[in-house]
Formats: C-alpha cells, structure tokens, sequence
C-alpha cells in the first residue's frame, strides 16, 4: 500500500518501487502534468521550453512532470548538445490508450 505523505512529484514518485506501475489516481493527480500528457499525446515531441510555453507551467514545474512521466514510461528524453526533446511514447500500450483516450474524450460531448 502506497503511503502519500505530500503532493509532491518527487514524493510520490519516490514511493513508488521502479517494478510497479505507477497508479492512475497518482499519474492524473496533478492538472500540470494531465496538460503536458495532453500535449505530448496530440504533438508527439516538443523541447522543454515549449511545452513550459505551451501549458502555462513554470520551467522548473514542467521539468519535475517530466521526470514523473519518464518514470511512468509514457514520455522519452533525448538530447541534443543542450537540447532536450521530449517524445510522447506511442509504442508503449498505457501512452496509446491514454492518447485514444484523451482523443475520444474531446471529441465526444
């Protein structure tokens, strides 16, 4: 049983064992990281600085998220020099469902 003791991103993470999946309720806990997952899923892969932009989120917030995300195994980095991109992982089967998922729920009324 998982024990939350702040609403944190490092501290919920940190609770988490790196062979369990991350829980649902944890991963859609946060309106932040729900945006970038919105985000990813519909654009593929973005640099951090646009997806800070694109959501409202500070950079720093929006780094935290995608930290979360990578140990969720729905969003991969990849580095270029100083660049990093991030990439919306549609073979992984929870990130394809999650982006039909978001698909079908905004274009239903």
């Amino acid at each position: 049983m998982l024990k939350v003791v702040e609403e944190t991103n490092t501290t919920l993470i940190e609770q988490i064992p790196n062979t369990r999946p991350i829980p649902v309720e944890i991963l859609f806990s946060s309106r932040g990281r729900i945006k970038i997952i919105r985000l990813l899923a519909e654009c593929g892969e973005l640099n951090i600085s646009e997806i800070a932009r694109r959501t409202q989120l500070n950079h720093s917030t929006t780094r935290r998220h995608l930290l979360f995300l990578e140990r969720a195994k729905l969003v991969q980095e990849k580095t270029f020099g100083r660049i990093r991109i991030y990439r919306y992982k549609i073979e992984n089967l929870r990130a394809l469902a999650l982006r039909r998922f978001i698909e079908l729920w905004e274009k239903s009324e």
